[in-house]
């Protein structure tokens, strides 16, 4: 059980030196790691941990020399050290200031693939009920550039959203146009699954940067049986719209992610093999949500998070072996994980941000017209639970939108230094909050902790990096190049 150090206890000016707030975690029966607000860590035996808390640790030692560089003690008058962490929070903070960066556009909900596991319920492809309009765009757009931040992203998601490219191709160029007065950095990114690409839909991304994110589930068998389409030939598919797009936007425009569903726990190795295969760099063994037809299928109950903590580790492992042997690829879950613990920089992903990156660091505008806060909350909205709606594009302005009741409140209870059992947690610095999967699973944005798969598997995810850092030394400069990747 991690615990605060008694800083009000031992604050007295009397000794070498003062403690700063620091918590522990225990590693095993002879070793804790010792982590403070900004997300520096040390690993120290618990003799160590006993002296530093009793003040008697000797001002000579690599222990003291160390414990003082990173900020867990400072010496009578050494007031560097608290002007350093505070420089250290305000990098760490410093992109909540630009506000929305991600703005993604369901433009249809209309797809050709029936995955069991999608997460948003996707609709046939010809229910063009399900299809955002011009309006509705505009009216988006409008907001969109409302944001003070420099960099602005568009993300174009569905369904399949090649299937409404009419609206894509609209909302590129009038952004455009629009910022050829605004002048932020502006992208373009379409998740698709690439069968539907064609040589006119390239020929339009490469003439306006338009990038693309796929989803390769692993190999053939695989990938069909996860994601099935009519044909059977989803796989086939997949790999020709791959090669036609890069064949003319180049290797490195398009990204692929995977879903873990329950038929993939036993293949990691193969996973990531298929990936090598396809040239692709890294991976994101991203796990099941439990949203849309995840639930309704019952395949996001068909494992728990010890089960993929399992697979995840599999996969790692043969990763850090892969990278030993001088293959360069990078697991993307631990490079954020990592960012955090081993630099001062925060990599801004909205599910490990704190506060809660809902509406700060990414919006939704959904076919319909309404807003939600992130991309879970109108997976939450084809579930019937419109909890998380910010406004809508026809009634809502802007000020309306990012000052809505349910938007402050489930950021104000998103703090997770002041949050319930967070704020005592040692790895609480390098996590995150999302209310809207604990809303989801426990009927409030705080969650209960204990029970919490999210709060499961931020840690099992940070305790198995720990232990690959702390006894080898080759494996942590690996996961210091993956780290400054990010």
């Amino acid at each position: 059980m991690t615990k605060f150090s008694p800083l009000i206890e031992y604050k007295a000016t009397q000794g070498q030196y003062q403690l700063l707030p620091f918590k522990f975690e225990p590693l095993d029966d002879h070793e804790v790691v010792i982590t403070n607000f900004v997300g520096e860590f040390a690993f120290i035996s618990r003799e160590d941990l006993e002296a530093t808390l009793s003040k008697k640790l000797d001002p000579n030692s690599k222990i003291y020399s160390l414990l003082r560089s990173r900020h867990f003690i400072k010496e009578n008058g050494d007031e560097a050290s608290i002007e350093l962490l505070g420089l250290k929070t305000r990098t760490k903070y410093n992109k909540l200031r630009n506000f929305t960066n991600l703005h993604i556009f369901v433009v249809t909900l209309r797809c050709d693939h029936s995955c069991q596991y999608c997460q948003v319920s996707r609709q046939s492809e010809n229910k063009v009920a399900f299809d955002m309009t011009i309006d509705m765009a505009e009216k988006a757009l409008a907001i969109v550039f409302r944001s003070p931040n420099p960099a602005i992203k568009i993300e174009f998601q569905g369904g399949e959203p090649l299937l409404n490219f009419d609206l894509v191709k609209h909302i590129v160029l009038r952004a455009k146009e629009i910022n050829e007065t605004q002048k932020r950095d502006l992208q373009f990114v379409i998740t698709s699954t690439l069968t539907l690409v064609t040589d006119e839909i390239l020929v339009f991304c490469k003439s306006h940067k338009v990038y693309l994110s796929t989803s390769l589930d692993g190999p053939e068998d695989l990938h069909n049986r996860n994601r099935p389409r009519p044909g059977r030939d989803s796989y086939a598919r997949f790999v020709e719209g791959l090669e036609r797009t890069r064949g003319v936007l180049g290797f490195d425009a398009v990204s692929a992610l995977m879903t873990t569903s329950p038929a993939s726990l036993t293949r990691a190795k193969d996973i990531v093999d298929e990936y090598l295969k396809h040239g692709f760099d890294g991976i994101f063994f991203r796990h099941l949500s439990p949203y849309g037809f995840a639930i309704k299928t019952k395949s996001y109950g068909a494992y728990n998070v010890d089960r993929w903590l399992k697979f995840y580790q599999e996969g790692l492992d043969y990763i850090i072996e892969l990278n030993k042997q001088g293959v360069r690829f990078t697991e993307h879950f631990a490079a954020l994980m990592l960012t955090k613990m081993l630099t001062s920089n925060d990599p801004g992903y909205v599910d490990l941000m704190n506060p809660s990156g809902a509406g700060i660091a990414a919006v939704v505008f959904n076919y319909d017209g309404d807003i939600y806060a992130s991309d879970e909350s109108r997976m939450l909205r084809e579930m019937d639970d419109t909890t998380f709606k910010i406004g809508n594009l026809f009634t809502s302005s802007y000020e309306d939108v990012f000052t809505n009741e349910v938007l402050l409140g489930a950021l104000e209870d998103s703090f997770t230094l002041s949050a319930p059992m967070c704020s005592d947690c040692a790895f609480e610095p390098w996590c995150g909050a999302d209310p809207v999967y604990h809303h989801a699973m426990h009927g409030d944005v705080l969650g209960r902790k204990p029970e919490s798969e999210f709060c499961k598997r931020i840690m099992g995810v940070v305790k198995l990096l720990l232990e690959r850092m702390k006894s080898d030394q080759q494996v942590k400069t690996i996961f210091m190049r993956w780290a400054n990747r990010c």
